[in-house]
């Protein structure tokens, strides 16, 4: 007999089963995106017998699987002239995607004061392929972690959902660059998430269009300030989810990159990427804004009348979730006054971008010679767990300086630190016994300079 109440019990009990064991490595990295994909080849690269756990069928990140299609935070102000900061693991992946045709020629913005790489989401995929595959990484694709078995302090293996079913991977060490911390949060490791007032930084859904007319386009919104300029002239006939746009050609100078959209939760804040209602309810929201604008650029813009969608990104865009707590916590402080730390790993170059409640707030660092800070080891290292690095957005950083230190420059530069320092701990995997003066000329026989 059922019982009619039974749809009130909040839980339900699973029953335990044993887990196969799918393989036993040096280093384990979980998540395929920027900091991933240096972290893996990093680690591999100096002997650590390496697999990259994704969920998705390929690699790239937000940079393919939200659509974003440029890098940002590889340039920076150095000496007063704007110039490539982050070296590395990041030169082979451009050399590739150059080599598939699919990488463009740096674009300022905001009056010289960023500049961007902007490249085919596919060619993309197919280098970081390559890449991984050329460096001895071993590749699980379409597995999702679930659960972390621990002993005391140590990580003894990850539990990951495959289509072939519930498995078990070991590994000395384990790197965390999933973007959302979740082996850290599933670990014990203390987080923070979004701003701590129950918001963060808005996530939006990327968009590509394509059957522009180029030179028309270049000419009504090449610059940074046009499409505002435009969106404020029609904002009574529209309904915009944020005060201005970014709109940047690809490659193909008739495809267009579009970010414009903002996702709120129902009570206005900023989604939350790690709840799974919100999750859902936002993917519909971002689609739903990208349809009202495509009304937009048909009927305002000069260039875009014959617009068309070429894509919408597999999934929204998430800047901020979980933030891991850390033996330091990379500040918005940190970022304006463009600070060194004795124990540097790589630089950020991008500048605060604050991603608010309908617009964007850009602060910049307050020296105009030095246009970037330092990165220290401390920040890749979480509390509670002695074998676990986690690089990427999730590190630990404060909202603020998260809002600089999450592009994909500074996710290139942690992550393979945190691939160099597995491979260094690989006999023990105690990521606090690294030595650092080792590590730091490591990454720079690397080319990983600062």
């Amino acid at each position: 007999m059922t019982d009619q109440n039974t749809h009130l019990i909040p839980s339900i009990a699973e029953p335990a089963r044993d887990v196969p064991v799918w393989g036993e490595f040096d280093v384990v990295v979980v998540g395929g995106g920027p900091a991933g994909i240096a972290a893996a080849v990093a680690a591999a690269a100096h002997g650590g017998k390496t697999l990259l756990v994704e969920r998705y069928g390929f690699l790239g990140g937000m940079g393919t699987a939200g659509g974003v299609t440029n890098l940002a935070g590889l340039y920076g102000r150095h000496d007063g002239e704007m110039v490539q900061m982050v070296h590395g693991v990041i030169d082979q992946l451009l050399e590739r995607i150059d080599a598939l045709g699919g990488l463009n020629q740096p674009q300022d913005g905001m009056g010289g004061r960023i500049r961007v790489r902007s490249y085919d989401v596919h060619a993309y995929k197919c280098a970081a392929d390559g890449l991984l595959v050329a460096s001895g990484v071993e590749l699980l694709f379409h597995a999702y972690v679930a659960a972390v078995v621990k002993t005391g302090e140590v990580i003894d293996a990850i539990v990951a959902e495959t289509k072939s079913g519930r498995i078990a991977i070991r590994a000395r060490t384990f790197i965390d660059a999933s973007g959302d911390a979740d082996v850290a949060a599933l670990a014990g490791v203390p987080f923070e998430l979004g701003d701590g007032h129950g918001s963060g930084l808005f996530p939006s859904t990327m968009f590509r269009v394509g059957n522009v007319d180029p030179d028309r386009a270049q000419k009504a919104v090449g610059n940074f300030q046009a499409i505002n300029d435009l969106m404020r002239e029609a904002a009574t006939r529209y309904r915009f989810p944020r005060d201005g746009a970014i709109l940047r050609p690809q490659k193909d100078p008739s495809q267009w990159r579009a970010n414009v959209t903002q996702i709120r939760n129902a009570h206005g804040r900023a989604m939350n990427a790690v709840d799974a209602r919100e999750l859902s309810v936002g993917e519909i929201e971002g689609r739903r804004q990208i349809v009202e604008y495509m009304r937009f650029l048909r009927a305002e813009v000069p260039g875009f009348e014959a617009a068309t969608i070429l894509e919408i990104a597999p999934q929204v865009g998430i800047r901020e979730s979980r933030r891991v707590l850390g033996d330091y916590a990379l500040t918005g402080d940190d970022i304006l006054s463009s600070a060194r730390f004795a124990d540097v790993i790589g630089v950020n170059a991008w500048p605060m971008e604050m991603h608010l409640e309908g617009l964007i707030e850009w602060r910049f660092p307050s020296s105009e010679a030095r246009g970037y800070n330092d990165l220290p080891l401390r920040m890749l290292f979480p509390k509670s767990v002695s074998n676990l690095l986690v690089a990427g957005r999730c590190a630990s950083m404060t909202h603020e300086g998260q809002s600089a230190a999450r592009a994909s420059g500074a996710c290139f530069a942690t992550g393979q630190a945190a691939g160099t320092v597995a491979a260094l701990v690989r006999d023990h995997g105690n990521v606090r016994q690294v030595d650092v003066a080792s590590l730091q000329a490591t990454l720079r026989s690397d080319g990983a300079c600062w």
